[in-house]
């Protein structure tokens, strides 16, 4: 497959201002793509546009990735409807040092070449701005594009110049980056769309020459309509500090069968044939979610790595699918513990107090009730209302699994 047929099947490509996609195929690119330091994480919409980059990586083609230091501290008005409230320096600062982590363990053993656009905008003074970038753009074209026309029409909140400069930046980016690195491509979201043509007209005008971008659309949820990743709690992030690798795994095993194949595409590195596959077996016995198992082990692989995918997938299998508990290893217990309250317990205390002190229960008496209705487990097991906690039963590495009811959990320490 090569790299054109590749990102259209995938679903990558939304508008691009090659003529002919197949021209991808015919050189070896050095391509950019810019990610946005507003955050302290990237999100799982930022995930889509790095698997965008892992396409063209695999095929050979010469990644930079611009950490947006500079523009970060403007602001990018695209797809708001008011002013971002402006961050400090350190705050960016500190924010692009955590998206150079998350970008590293996402890319692997992928060769890219990391900047941040701060290194060549501050030293830049406000004449050389103006005589030297400035000068290429027209205030025509600015002002018709959409975020743009929205936001000074008769109904928005208008735009400051501030926010207004940020397309030039971006352009002044892509201008530098032709120049040091003799990059041609620039990779974006479909909100990017004017701010990357911002770059194309400025090489165009300003050094005669020929850029290109593809964007790729953005990753809608087809069961709600809206932007996939956000959840009733907010985005998915990829920081599992923010987002822990248990739910970040539950997050992909609990998307909607209508979308699931699509989301194989774009959040995994899988083949076609690996794709097609999972798809056949999940059509064949939809009750078995394979297709959803699939994507949720390839997708928390990819951000945070085998072994706690494997500690995922073990830790819903102890918590939903009856998994057994012996010889848990650490990443596995500490996926546990990273989701469930953890309560430090002597052994030979009653099983009423733990269900207490392990907030399973409200009060003593709700706790015997529930023990009576055998409604409590520990470890599977059910557990008598004069139960006593023993040190055998810390078989999770020195904890055992408190259970009340379907759902609710937590570790108790021996």
């Amino acid at each position: 497959m090569t790299l054109s047929e590749e990102l259209q099947w995938r679903g990558f490509i939304n508008q691009t201002t090659l003529d002919d996609l197949t021209k991808l195929n015919q050189q070896k690119w050095t391509f950019y793509h810019g990610f946005d330091a507003s955050a302290d994480s990237q999100t799982i919409g930022n995930l889509a546009a790095m698997m965008f980059d892992k396409v063209f990586m695999r095929h050979g083609h010469k990644a930079i990735l611009l950490a947006g230091g500079a523009t970060s501290l403007i602001g990018d008005p695209g797809g708001k409807d008011k002013e971002r409230e402006l961050q400090s320096e350190e705050i960016i600062t500190n924010n692009v040092a955590a998206a150079q982590k998350e970008l590293q363990k996402v890319f692997g053993d992928n060769e890219f070449t990391m900047v941040n656009n701060i290194d060549w905008i501050k030293s830049m003074s406000v004449l050389e701005f103006l005589r030297d970038i400035g000068k290429h753009f027209s205030m025509t074209p600015l002002v018709q594009r959409d975020y743009i026309a929205k936001r000074i029409g008769e109904d928005g909140a208008g735009i400051t110049y501030t926010e207004f400069s940020y397309t030039l930046l971006q352009g002044m980016d892509f201008l530098h980056l032709y120049d040091e690195h003799g990059c041609t491509l620039q990779l974006g979201g479909s909100d990017q769309w004017g701010n990357c043509l911002s770059g194309v007209d400025l090489i165009r005008r300003a050094r005669g020459t020929e850029a290109h971008v593809i964007t790729l659309p953005l990753v809608i949820n087809k069961a709600t309509g809206i932007k996939f990743g956000k959840s009733e709690e907010g985005a998915i992030w990829l920081n599992e500090a923010k987002t822990s690798v248990y739910r970040f795994y539950q997050f992909w095993l609990n998307v909607d069968d209508e979308g699931v194949e699509g989301y194989m595409k774009i959040y995994t590195e899988l083949s076609k044939s690996d794709v097609e596959n999972a798809m056949q077996k999940f059509k064949q016995e939809p009750e078995g979610r394979h297709a959803q198992k699939t994507l949720a082990y390839e997708v928390t692989k990819v951000v945070h790595g085998k072994e706690n995918a494997e500690a995922a997938v073990f830790a819903t299998n102890l918590l939903f699918g009856g998994g057994s508990a012996d010889q848990v290893t650490e990443t596995e217990l500490a996926v546990l513990a990273g989701e469930l309250e953890v309560v430090e317990v002597s052994t030979d205390t009653p099983v009423i107090d733990t269900l207490v002190s392990a907030n399973l229960s409200e009060s003593k008496g709700e706790a015997r009730r529930l023990l009576d209705q055998g409604a409590v487990k520990i470890n599977g097991e059910k557990q008598s209302p004069d139960a006593m906690l023993k040190k055998e039963q810390a078989v999770l590495g020195g904890h055992a699994l408190l259970q009340r009811g379907k759902n609710k959990f937590a570790l108790i320490k021996l």
